[in-house]
């Protein structure tokens, strides 16, 4: 059992929000933050099915890409 599980956020190119768990195959989207952290909670939930293996911490970490013109 792991004590926390990192999910690395990034921003979809058609608005909205992506959140991938580091290895671990649990993605999820959502259009809001507020909506984007029930539903990354509710993969964890359904991926561990037993809560016991379930991670106690849920880790978000937000990823910006910003280009910048020369």
């Amino acid at each position: 059992m792991s004590t926390e599980i990192i999910f690395e956020v990034t921003e979809a190119g058609e608005g909205g929000y992506i959140a991938s768990a580091l290895g671990h195959g649990i993605h999820t989207q959502a259009e809001t933050i507020e909506k984007l952290r029930e539903m990354v909670r509710d993969a964890v939930n359904c991926y561990f099915d037993d809560p016991s293996k379930a991670p106690k911490l849920i880790r978000l970490h937000f990823v910006r890409d910003e280009v910048l013109a020369a």
